[in-house]
């Protein structure tokens, strides 16, 4: 397979190889060493609220279609278990809703909500039966804000990511990000968007706010373009656009890192995936799902803290964004097919996020 390397100082690096986007070797690589070993988005915890509550889910639907389910047993402890029956692989459950158990429909093999396996008929005599084999397998599994974060890695350590978001907005969310649980979850804002081009070049134009008064005319009349700024984690990057007289704004008080400014928006990109957008009305919820190497389905998801200012600012139109960077994405997939073209330069001043990207993609590909 085609090795990826990125030069550490992103003022002297070159862009990926377009060899990246276009072999499906490097899709298939990308699935088992970038997605089946990060941390990924599975679920809002609602449905599992309650003690002795099940919910079924598909991590990655289109690339690992990984069948998982959350479960809250009757002490209030949150597992995330396989949805796989040990015995000959039949799916366990169905539908989220009360339990006091899994089990299979298939040969009424039976699993408590710890996972372990507590029957199965017609076993006697199996030598070795039942093991901890018999058990359901758990992912590893972090709680943040009322969502699911899980890695199939069941020994993985907790992403570093939640604590850097909750420090850097403690001090620009009305009343911290403890408030984030409380924010009603819009369903009849929901989207799912389809286009043909590769995951990794939309993720790409998500990092960077160079394209702004190019592409979005819209967005940019809401927005400052001045003091829009980027900054770094482990794990992840946020942009601050700043807001245009007169629009909502969040406006951080003494003590916060941005006291004296109006921000428009804070857009936290999380690897590999993951995009949580701040408004002054709420949060949006971006999940991209690669389906094949020139295929992409991008899912948002609203949190609506204050419907008074859904129709202005930075976050009022996202569906027709959301449709320019499509289009910009989808010319991107058509270009790089050239024979003429290898790759390009960063902007060192604008796309810093984007190399971030790149060599966090050519670390897990080695």
């Amino acid at each position: 397979m085609q090795r990826f390397d990125i030069h550490r100082e992103v003022e002297s690096a070159r862009t990926l190889d377009a060899r990246f986007y276009l072999d499906p070797a490097v899709f298939e690589a990308v699935r088992e060493r970038v997605f089946a070993s990060s941390w990924l988005w599975l679920a809002d915890l609602r449905e599992v609220a309650a003690p002795g509550h099940v919910a079924p889910h598909v991590l990655m639907p289109g690339l690992l279609d990984e069948p998982l389910v959350l479960v809250r047993d009757g002490t209030g402890a949150l597992r995330c278990l396989s949805n796989v029956c040990t015995h000959r692989g039949n799916l366990l459950v169905p539908a989220a809703g009360p339990a006091s158990q899994l089990r299979c429909g298939y040969h009424s093999r039976r699993f408590g909500l710890d996972g372990r396996m507590t029957f199965m008929p017609g076993f006697e005599g199996a030598c070795d039966f039942p093991s901890a084999a018999d058990d359901l397998p758990a992912a590893s599994l972090v709680p943040w804000q009322g969502h699911a974060l899980v890695n199939l890695d069941a020994g993985a350590a907790p992403p570093a990511w939640p604590a850097w978001v909750e420090r850097r907005m403690a001090g620009v969310l009305p009343g911290g990000v403890s408030n984030l649980q409380a924010w009603p979850l819009a369903a009849e804002r929901a989207r799912s968007f389809e286009f043909d081009a590769h995951w990794a070049l939309y993720v790409e134009n998500y990092l960077e706010g160079l394209h702004i008064p190019f592409l979005h005319p819209g967005l940019n009349a809401a927005l400052d373009w001045s003091g829009y700024r980027y900054e770094l984690f482990e794990g992840g990057n946020l942009q601050v656009a700043l807001a245009r007289p007169g629009d909502p704004a969040f406006e951080p008080g003494p003590g916060a890192v941005d006291h004296g400014q109006r921000i428009a928006a804070c857009y936290f990109w999380l690897f590999p995936n993951l995009m949580l957008n701040f408004y002054p009305w709420g949060l949006s919820l971006n999940l991209v799902l690669p389906l094949a190497p020139a295929r992409t389905r991008v899912i948002f998801r609203s949190y609506v803290a204050d419907a008074s200012k859904l129709a202005t600012g930075a976050g009022a139109a996202l569906d027709p964004v959301e449709l320019e960077d499509e289009a910009a994405v989808v010319q991107v997939q058509r270009g790089i097919r050239s024979r003429l073209y290898r790759g390009g330069r960063y902007s060192p001043q604008h796309e810093r996020g984007v190399h971030q990207f790149h060599r966090l993609l050519a670390a897990a590909l080695g």
